[in-house]
């Protein structure tokens, strides 16, 4: 399905929380888990009502999630991407893999957090995160970054 919000949302929370307490990406969805990644997934359009700030908040609370030192943000020289820039990434990903192989969404999106891919994705001083969406996924395929 293209254009799902639901995993829009989950995938910018995610990215939201990693910025937040300072976690790669790949760490906040081992810390959330399945369960939580799935109740994120099916309530996004209830959960993106209120402020993203206070749903992140929240589940960092209930999930009990710490503080880490990996800071992207502070490292980046250039313009920092938005955390939904991040999330309609790691949206697009998920959505091409789920087109190419019958799996459900949210195992894909569990695969591709805890990949190789969390770093490139999230090194913001590299131009690999706004490169297009087919090459990306072409990428992902190879197992590393495309000459």
């Amino acid at each position: 399905m293209k254009n799902n919000s639901a995993l829009f949302y989950t995938c910018s929370l995610i990215e939201y929380i990693g910025r937040a307490r300072k976690l790669k990406r790949s760490e906040v969805v081992r810390l959330l888990g399945e369960k939580t990644i799935r109740r994120i997934y099916r309530y996004a359009d209830v959960f993106h009502c209120e402020p993203i700030e206070k749903t992140a908040d929240d589940f960092i609370t209930h999930s009990q999630i710490p503080e880490g030192d990996f800071d992207n943000v502070a490292s980046c020289r250039y313009s920092v991407p938005d955390y939904w820039t991040i999330g309609e990434v790691y949206e697009r990903l998920i959505e091409d893999l789920s087109d190419s192989i019958e799996k459900e969404t949210l195992k894909i999106l569990m695969e591709v957090y805890t990949s190789w891919i969390d770093g490139e994705i999230s090194n913001y001083n590299s131009d690999f995160y706004y490169q297009s969406r087919e090459y990306i996924l072409e990428c992902y395929r190879a197992g590393r970054v495309c000459a």
